[in-house]
This record gives structure tokens, sequence and C-alpha cells, in this order.
């Protein structure tokens, strides 16, 4: 049974940020302020926004109104490509620049800016493309997610702070902007067997760096075993919402 898991969880594709193969497989609590739901209504009410990160664009093609101007950025060309395709239908535009390079977009170019679990934030970046009055709305990865995980795989090991909320506020007002919002949640995960932690991992790269089934075959074992003896494993996800506001005042088009 192992070998048939291990090998379904290798098989399964990685591209974009469509988790609906993990129905039934594993489980993830969602954070009560609803990003989707936040997100779209900013959408709805924007004229030019931007979304940083978009993977395939899966979240941001579920908005029910798109602004009038409307512009993704994603680093992976795989993604980037799937999503021009998703998001065609909103009119979007989709601009391949990686996580950490300078925006391709003018000063004050955008009065919504959002981003869901970005790899990296360039808040100086986010500042100058926000027109004064402009808002950036963002959920992203705490510090120390899924450790339980990362630490069956690879041993304990101490938490990055680089993820703390209080540093993305303080990095947030370094670089002008006025944080109104910042909400954190810790957040039960389930995996049901070691299929589902194979596809996690290779979908969620940064949880166990460089990880490959062969170079984590045994603690992937030691992790099979614990499942069959003592049920799904559980880890917490860690995320934070922040909503930061560029000082102005919105100048109408």
């Amino acid at each position: 049974m192992f070998d048939e898991l291990v090998a379904e969880g290798a098989a399964v594709p990685v591209e974009g940020w469509d988790f609906g193969w993990f129905a039934g497989r594993a489980t993830e609590e969602r954070p009560s302020w609803g990003y989707a739901a936040l997100m779209g209504a900013r959408m709805a009410a924007a004229g030019r926004a931007l979304d940083l990160q978009t993977g395939g664009g899966e979240v941001l093609a579920g908005i029910d109104r798109p602004p009038p101007h409307l512009f993704a950025t994603e680093g992976w060309p795989p993604n980037a490509a799937l999503a021009r395709e998703r998001l065609a239908p909103l009119g979007a535009t989709v601009v391949e620049v990686g996580e950490d390079a300078d925006l391709p977009f003018p000063d004050g170019s955008f009065d919504l800016v959002v981003s869901r679990h970005p790899v990296t934030v360039r808040w100086d970046e986010v500042a100058r493309v926000l027109a004064p009055g402009g808002v950036y709305l963002s959920q992203q990865v705490g510090a120390g997610t899924v450790r339980e995980l990362a630490d069956a795989m690879m041993g304990p090991r101490p938490v990055d702070p680089a993820r703390e909320p209080a540093r993305a506020r303080a990095a947030a007002t370094a670089a002008g902007l006025d944080v109104r919002r910042l909400e954190a949640e810790s957040l039960r995960m389930q995996f049901f067997d070691v299929a589902a932690v194979i596809a996690f991992l290779r979908k969620v790269i940064w949880i166990v760096p460089g990880f490959t089934v062969e170079k984590y075959r045994e603690p992937l074992r030691r992790l099979h075993g614990r499942i069959a003896a003592e049920g799904p494993f559980v880890a917490h996800s860690e995320r934070f919402l922040i909503e930061a506001v560029k000082p102005g005042a919105l100048t109408p088009e």
C-alpha cells in the first residue's frame, strides 16, 4: 500500500493553486475573515487593480465583477500561462515577473493591490505602484506554518520569525503605508494518507525545501505507519490578513 500511495502522490499535477484533488484526502480550516469574498468586494469597487503572484489565477477568477483595468503578475511560466487562459474572460492582463523583481508599472498606477499567499512582499514596490488613498489587501502565510509536517520530514527545527505578522506591519509602515487591519489565525489541517502529504509538499514547495520522494522516502514511510496506526496526521497552517493604505486621497479617473 505504501508504494502505491507514493506513486499516486508523485503523479499528481501540481501546477497552479487548485487544491481540488485533495478532497477526501486532506482538510484545512479556512480563516474567519474570508479573503476571497473580501477581495471580490474590493475588486468590484476598484478602478485599477493588481493581483500580485496570482498563481494560476484561481482566486482572482472567482470575482463577480472585475474592475475596468485589471492586471496580475506571476513569476513561474507554467502558472502564468494558466493565469492568462483563466483570467481572459475578466479582461485581465497577466505579466510574467519574478516575486523579488521590480514591478513593471508606473508610480501610482493602482487604487487596489491584492495578493494571496505571496512568497515575498516587495513593500517598497507595493507602496510605489499604489495611488494615494489606494489599498493593499493580502492574506499571507504566517511563521511556523505546517511546522508539524516539516518537523516530521526534517526533524525539529526553530521557527523562522520572518513571517511574523508584526514584521509585516513594521515593513509596511517603513514603506510609508498605514496598516489599518492585521489579524492572525492558526488553522487545523488533516492528512488522511501519505499520497496527500506528497502532493502537498510537491505543490507547497517552501514547507520542505528541496523535497523529493526519493530524498524523503524513509520519513514518508514512518509517517505512513503513523497514519495507519493513529489516524490522520494533524498539522496547523498559520495565516494572517493585512490591509494597508497609502496616505492621501484617491483622485477620480
